[in-house]
């Protein structure tokens, strides 16, 4: 019997594939369980609906992520603060910041965990940060902190 899982079964297959099963396994654990959903027509014409509107979203998404990152490469994103005589900086600049500053300069709103930064910025100077925007899509910023 041909069947739809709709959650992760162990030895069988994952959520969202068809599989073929023994009847009885079929009838008396998968579908009473709520595992599985027979493969009919109507069924199957819903699994590869979901299949290319999930598709379509995920290629809107990564095309979205590579014209930001396109137009990342000739930004600069200034920050202010407050710096010692050596060029170190009193505290440091955080992803949060650069996240805040990308904002309000560029008008790109980002979540700061998209930000690669190690560690803070603890210096003067022009930085390169590295953005992880989507799933095999980064691109870099540079910072540069001034005193103020």
């Amino acid at each position: 019997m041909q069947v739809i899982l709709t959650q992760d079964v162990k030895g069988q297959g994952k959520k969202g594939q068809m599989v073929k099963v023994s009847d009885g396994y079929a009838r008396n654990f998968l579908l009473p369980k709520g595992l599985a959903t027979e493969a009919t027509k109507e069924n199957i014409n819903a699994l590869k609906g979901k299949q290319e509107s999930l598709e379509y979203r995920i290629k809107t998404e990564t095309d979205e992520a590579k014209s930001i990152a396109e137009r990342m490469k000739d930004m600069e994103v200034i920050i202010n603060a407050k710096a010692g005589d050596n060029g170190k900086l009193f505290g440091s600049v955080t992803s949060k910041d650069v996240a805040d500053a990308l904002t309000a300069q560029h008008h790109i709103k980002l979540d700061k965990k998209k930000f690669v930064m190690p560690d803070s910025i603890k210096t003067l100077g022009t930085t390169t940060v590295k953005v992880k925007l989507y799933t095999g899509v980064t691109g870099e910023l540079k910072v540069t902190v001034r005193t103020k």
